[in-house]
């Protein structure tokens, strides 16, 4: 059987049951645990990436829904049917791996007619249903070329084609954009997305990308340590991180430390920052260490004698010191000292760099946030947390 491919699926299945349901999962490795409790649920149609950094039990996770390892622990559910005994040939699902694995010999046709073939498939139906597929990855014409007459992003469309023509019930893709450059990645995100919704197949996909999370996904699965830390749809993870680690993973920020107070505010020296704990579970006690994140693109920096700017609700100011500005492009990236901190630097970014004069290195600046945007945690969650 050729790899990223599944057999003609003989698990029984429940119409109402969620397309995936994971139960208390763990797999070890000798001593060490990749996974532990892994627990969710994924219902039918969705799009759901798991998201985290290498060594996070991502992938581990994946292997154990399609059935290439066993759990010590916990339990599988597909489409309502228990599967930890089913082995991958006999799950519902097309696979799409980073090593697309083409057949070099065959033609893009030839790749996706093959696992119709090894599904006995009636010969006279294939033809059709490998143009319609092609038509679907939007290579029509290229059905007789091989896999090195084309591009790196043609050969991904036919590995996708390939993984969906018998039409499976789930897809999982297991990092399949991360050796493509950035522009043809951000193409390709956009092709899954259509073609996902256009066929309504569930699917999972694994990633370190957070913005491919965040484009692609309904649900997201946030990974570290072999544990999940949170899921959600993408606004409510990128807006409300449940945990510190959540919160620096996702995006360009600061992690300030300090005291917890009543409020709550974070104390650091003499400076009170208010702010907000968006999870209550991962919440600081007053008096206790806490680790607040500030995401860059919510700092605001004026010229050191500025206006206070929109009328928007920000914190007191704090006099700043500009050490570095990296252009972007879209955007600029600054390096800020802030003396009433400790001598911390923030990060900011001013993503309207022609809008107005950029600041200089060196420059004196005023540094501020909506208090909303610090968001404050237990410090002892960044424990074994960091990938």
């Amino acid at each position: 059987m050729a790899v990223g491919v599944a057999a003609r699926p003989t698990v029984p299945r429940a119409d109402t049951a969620p397309a995936v349901e994971a139960t208390g999962l763990g797999r070890r490795y000798g001593e060490v645990w990749a996974l532990e409790e892994a627990s969710f649920r994924l219902e039918r149609g969705q799009f759901l990436t798991v998201l985290g950094p290498s060594g996070s039990g991502k992938s581990t996770l994946l292997k154990l829904i399609a059935g290439f390892e066993r759990p010590d622990r916990g339990h599988v559910r597909l489409f309502g049917a228990e599967v930890d005994a089913v082995p991958p040939h006999r799950r519902p699902i097309g696979m799409v791996f980073q090593r697309l694995a083409l057949f070099p010999h065959m033609t893009a046709a030839g790749n996706v007619a093959f696992p119709l073939e090894m599904r006995r498939f009636d010969p006279r139906e294939i033809p059709a249903r490998v143009e319609r597929f092609l038509k679907l990855v939007r290579l029509e014409g290229l059905g007789g070329r091989r896999p090195h007459e084309l591009s790196g992003g043609q050969q991904q469309r036919v590995a996708i084609a390939r993984a969906l023509v018998f039409e499976p019930e789930l897809l999982l893709l297991d990092e399949p954009l991360a050796s493509l450059d950035v522009r043809l990645k951000e193409e390709m995100q956009l092709e899954f997305r259509r073609i996902q919704r256009e066929l309504g197949v569930t699917t999972i996909n694994v990633t370190h990308d957070q913005r491919e999370a965040l484009v692609l996904s309904d649900r997201v699965i946030v990974m570290a340590g072999g544990r999940i830390l949170q899921e959600g749809d993408p606004e409510t993870v990128w807006r409300d991180p449940a945990h510190p680690f959540v919160a620096r993973f996702l995006g360009v920020g600061t992690m300030l430390r300090g005291r917890a107070e009543a409020g709550p505010v974070l104390r650091i020296g003499e400076r009170l920052l208010p702010g907000r704990a968006p999870n209550p579970a991962t919440a600081p006690r007053p008096g206790q260490p806490a680790v607040a994140a500030l995401r860059a693109e919510r700092v605001r920096i004026a010229p050191a004698d500025g206006a206070d700017g929109d009328g928007t609700r920000l914190a007191e100011r704090l006099a700043g010191r500009v050490e570095d500005a990296v252009f972007e492009g879209e955007r600029v990236l600054y390096e800020l000292s802030v003396p009433e901190l400790a001598g911390l630097r923030l990060r900011a970014i001013d993503r309207d760099p022609g809008g107005h004069a950029r600041y200089r290195p060196g420059a004196p600046v005023s540094v501020q946030w909506s208090p909303d945007d610090l968001l404050l945690f237990d410090a002892s969650l960044e424990t074994g947390s960091d990938p």
